[in-house]
Order: C-alpha cells, then structure tokens, then sequence
C-alpha cells in the first residue's frame, strides 16, 4: 500500500525484481529494481514497492517508522 516514512528507508533487492513507485506532486514515477540495486526513500516521499512476481528484499529503517 502507498505510504510515507518518517525517516528514510532503503532498499536492497538481493534477488528477483520490484517495481518501485512514487510520487510526488500528483506523478507518479516506477522504477524496477533488480538484484544489487539500491532505492532509497527519503523521509516523506509517499511510495510503494511491489515484487515482479516475487523477490527477496533487504529494508532498512527507523525503528517504530510505518
């Protein structure tokens, strides 16, 4: 579901792929991400990440952070 951090979250696809969606000011951009790849979601970016049919994802956040 799309949502907003209160601090910055980042991603690491370690294997399969995820298209990455976010927006900002009403467009919405998707980026699809494959092993190795980095995406970091800065506090108050509103996104969502949805795995391509299936992936393994690292995510590290603030701990309490939606």
């Amino acid at each position: 579901h799309w949502h907003v951090n209160d601090g910055s979250e980042v991603f690491v696809v370690l294997d399969g792929a995820v298209d990455m969606h976010d927006r900002d000011e009403g467009t919405e951009r998707v980026e699809r991400l494959t092993p190795g790849r980095v995406c970091v979601a800065e506090e108050g970016d509103q996104h969502v990440a949805y795995p391509v049919p299936a992936a393994r994802i690292l995510v590290v956040e603030r701990k309490g952070s939606v």
